[in-house]
């Protein structure tokens, strides 16, 4: 949707990743079983909020040097952070370690979280590894396969290209939300209509809650709160 704007996105930042997931699976039922991260992730911060915005993909490798000359990779380089700089976003980077073993060498650490940030990124997600835990810059919500000391010979493969991390598979502009659950794709039809489906599913959800949290609570409100909860519309 070509109308969509970053305060849409901006207002999908106030709900966890469980709780999209949720409106997802009642606005594209067909969505239920894919589009989200299935392993699990560590987040660089776990008390961030969730984060929301328009993926940049990247391949890289680190467990064995690359085989472009100087110049090249570091061009590549470049040419990958002009894309990571362009509009729309804000950003999410979305990076699949290719490596047979992921994680050999971080991507991530204190410079790229920086520079990233600086260029309109809000985070990123990655099966592989990063590093410079205190060091990395704040306010940045990056979830990677695992922490790791060194960044070995970590290098581009490709970028503007279809990335997957743990099941989730994205490329350029697709939107995702993120928090220290993992990550889900929001389709785009799907955007603005999630704050409508939230409230619903948490009127119908609040009746079952209310009566758990009662002292009396027995299987005879349980059946009668679920009751009610159906026929909230």
């Amino acid at each position: 949707m070509s109308d969509i704007t970053e305060d849409d996105l901006q207002r999908l930042t106030q709900w966890d990743t469980p709780t999209i997931c949720n409106a997802i699976e009642e606005i594209m039922p067909e969505r239920r079983g894919h589009g989200y991260t299935t392993e699990p992730l560590v987040p660089l911060d776990p008390e961030l909020p969730p984060i929301c915005g328009y993926v940049r993909t990247a391949l890289i490798r680190a467990a064995e040097p690359s085989a472009a000359s100087g110049d090249v990779a570091a061009k590549m380089r470049l040419d990958y952070y002009e894309y990571v700089s362009q509009n729309p976003g804000p950003t999410i980077v979305v990076i699949q370690d290719i490596d047979p073993v992921p994680g050999y060498g971080a991507f991530w650490g204190e410079v790229q979280t920086h520079v990233h940030k600086g260029l309109g990124a809000v985070g990123g997600v990655t099966n592989g590894s990063f590093r410079d835990v205190t060091d990395s810059v704040r306010d940045f919500n990056l979830l990677g396969g695992e922490v790791g000391p060194s960044h070995a010979w970590v290098h581009l493969v490709d970028f503007d290209c279809q990335a997957t991390v743990y099941g989730l598979t994205v490329v350029t502009d697709d939107i995702v939300h993120a928090d220290r659950h993992g990550a889900v794709m929001i389709p785009k039809d799907a955007v603005k209509q999630i704050p409508a489906m939230v409230e619903l599913i948490a009127r119908r959800e609040a009746k079952i809650l209310d009566a758990a949290k009662s002292p009396d609570f027995n299987f005879e409100m349980l059946k009668s709160a679920i009751g009610a909860a159906k026929e909230i519309h």
